[in-house]
């Protein structure tokens, strides 16, 4: 299964990589402002938005994308780990309240 993740904080990359990895998930992780991001989220079986730490921009473009492609989109506020093992429980649950579409 592959996630792709939008927004958090660099200095974490390889801690999130590392966390999801332990869950069986492969990780794409976006957190700088990329212009073809839309291109690069490819066919991601979902996408996690950390929205403190990302663009109004970013995240219209990956709500519009993920929409378009029919992926399921877990947006959190905080960017922690324990943040983004939520969301992964989250997907491995498959639907709770912060999954948006």
């Amino acid at each position: 299964m592959c996630v792709a993740l939008v927004g958090g904080m660099e200095r974490l990359r390889g801690c999130y990589i590392r966390e999801a990895r332990k869950s069986g998930i492969r990780l794409k992780v976006f957190n700088r402002p990329d212009i073809d991001l839309k291109d690069k989220l490819g066919h991601a079986d979902a996408v996690v938005v950390f929205t403190n730490k990302v663009s109004h921009e970013a995240k219209r473009v990956v709500m519009k994308t993920a929409r378009k492609r029919d992926i399921p989109v877990y947006v959190h506020h905080s960017c922690g780990l324990c943040s983004l093992r939520d969301c992964l429980n989250c997907l491995k649950n498959d639907g709770t309240s912060r999954r948006f579409q």
